[in-house]
């Protein structure tokens, strides 16, 4: 299946899922937030995030600089912070991934689901179970290659999860906690980091 029909398809599960009202067209139009918070789409339903804490934000800022140095000899990705992702116009979602490799020159406000070639999260507490189930499901669903899961913990530790796309879903293939250089090759191209370096 190429990667097109991969972006395309929804499952029966999804296909039931239970759509509210809005649009990706109404996302991208809404009224961005004054106050910090981001504003998404899940399923039909705008979804407001509290603003990112600083250990939030550091994390993503410093992956992206991790990432930038890994991507340096490829002259057709590039990797941004908090940008908007039209992720399915059929299952109605839209989301802020913290960062992102895109495969198109970052010039717009919004991006498509094929512009993705690796979505990252950084998971904070007010991110619950179901929110990140479903933002998974969602990249999995946009065919989006390569899908890590940043955690940080309490105590200043963090880990990363690199999932790979298979054909039924993101399959785990690395972790990486703190305090150890590792080379996670699940992404473009590989990226080798203490995923210390991520944490204040």
């Amino acid at each position: 299946m190429s990667r097109a029909e991969e972006a395309g398809r929804v499952t029966a599960a999804l296909l039931h899922h239970e759509m509210g009202p809005h649009t990706v067209d109404d996302w991208l139009t809404a009224e961005p937030p004054q106050d910090g918070t981001r504003l998404e789409l899940i399923w039909g339903y705008f979804h407001v995030s509290p603003a990112p804490a600083g250990q939030h934000q550091y994390a993503a800022d410093e992956l992206r600089a991790v990432l930038k140095a890994a991507l340096s000899r490829r002259t057709d990705l590039y990797v941004v912070t908090a940008v908007a992702v039209g992720i399915s116009t059929r299952a109605r979602t839209g989301l802020v991934p913290d960062v992102v490799v895109l495969n198109t020159r970052p010039v717009g406000t919004s991006f498509r689901a094929g512009d993705v070639e690796l979505a990252v999260e950084v998971w904070s507490p007010g991110n619950t179970a179901e929110e990140r189930a479903n933002k998974v499901a969602a990249y999995a669903l946009a065919g989006v290659s390569f899908f890590w899961a940043v955690e940080l913990n309490k105590v200043g530790g963090v880990t990363v999860t690199a999932h790979r796309l298979e054909k039924d879903g993101y399959v785990a293939e690395t972790t990486a906690v703190s305090g150890a250089e590792v080379t996670l090759r699940t992404a473009p191209e590989p990226v080798t980091f203490d995923p210390a370096d991520l944490s204040p």
